[in-house]
C-alpha cells in the first residue's frame, strides 16, 4: 500500500487523491491501493448524489459499481454513460470502459435456499465486473445435504467458495469441512422470527468449528465477493 501511494504521488504530484464535491469525498486513489475503484452504496443517497459521484468515478477510472441501486439512478446515468448496465435482481449498476483481465480461478457461490438468491446475485455481479469467473450452486442447504454431497466435483473446481445461508446458517461449516479452499460465509436475513433477521446465522457462522471460514455482514454479498476477488487475485 505504501509503495502504491508513493508511486502515485511521484507520478501525479498535482493530481488530487480525492475529489471533494461537498456531500462526498471521492477516493481517486482506491484503484491504486486496492485494485478496484471506490464502490458506491446507493441506498440512503439521493439520485442526484449517486449520479454526481458516479460520473466522477467513471471519468477518473472508467469503471463503476453501484450496489443497492435503483432504476431511477440507472436511467439518469444512462444519459452520460451509454454502456452502463443494470441488474435489477442483484440491485447493481455497473460499467467498464475496458474488458477486465480474467482471473484464472473460479469463485463458487453456494446458497442454502432459493430465498438466498438475491444476495448471491449481488455477489456474482460484483465478482464478474472485478474480472472473476463466478458460478452459483443454488438450493443445497443442510435440510437435504445429499444435494450438496453430489456436487463434490464442483466444490473441488473452485479457488474460493462463498456460502450464503439464512435460518441457522449451518451450511458454511459443512462446506468448509468438504473443501481445501477458503470459505467466505454470508448470513442472510431469510428465516423465521428466532433467526432475528440474520443474527442467528451470523453467530453460527462466527462460531464455526471448521477452520478457514471468514464471515461478512448480514446480506453482504458485495463484501463477500470483494474479499473473494482479493484472494483470487
Amino acid at each position: 500500500m505504501a509503495d502504491a501511494t508513493a508511486r502515485m504521488l511521484k507520478e501525479k504530484p498535482n493530481s488530487p487523491l480525492y475529489d471533494d464535491i461537498g456531500f462526498a469525498k471521492i477516493d481517486n486513489h482506491r484503484k491504486a491501493r486496492r485494485g478496484f475503484p471506490e464502490v458506491v452504496f446507493g441506498k440512503g443517497k439521493t439520485t442526484d448524489q449517486v449520479v454526481k459521484i458516479s460520473e466522477k468515478i467513471v471519468k477518473h477510472d472508467g469503471i463503476l459499481l453501484i450496489t443497492h441501486a435503483d432504476k431511477k439512478a440507472f436511467l439518469r446515468l444512462k444519459r452520460s454513460c451509454p454502456g452502463i448496465k443494470f441488474d435489477e435482481k442483484a440491485r447493481i449498476i455497473s460499467y467498464r470502459k475496458d474488458r477486465p483481465v480474467l482471473k484464472k480461478g473460479l469463485v463458487l457461490i453456494i446458497t442454502a435456499g432459493t430465498a438466498d438468491l438475491p444476495v448471491a446475485m449481488e455477489a456474482k455481479a460484483t465478482l464478474e465486473i472485478m474480472g472473476n469467473r463466478a458460478e452459483i450452486l443454488c438450493d443445497v442447504g443442510v435440510a437435504g445435504i445429499h444435494r450438496l454431497l453430489g456436487k463434490q466435483d464442483v466444490l473441488d473446481s473452485a479457488e474460493v467458495v462463498i456460502v450464503i445461508a439464512g435460518m441457522e446458517g449451518a451450511l458454511a461449516s459443512v462446506v468448509s469441512g468438504l473443501v481445501s479452499k477458503a470459505v467466505i460465509a454470508v448470513p442472510t436475513s431469510v428465516g423465521y422470527g428466532a433467526s432475528f433477521e440474520g443474527i442467528a446465522p451470523l453467530l453460527t457462522m462466527m462460531n464455526s468449528c471448521s477452520p478457514g471460514v471468514a464471515v461478512v455482514n448480514i446480506d453482504n454479498g458485495f463484501g463477500a465477493a470483494y474479499f473473494a476477488s482479493l484472494i483470487n487475485r
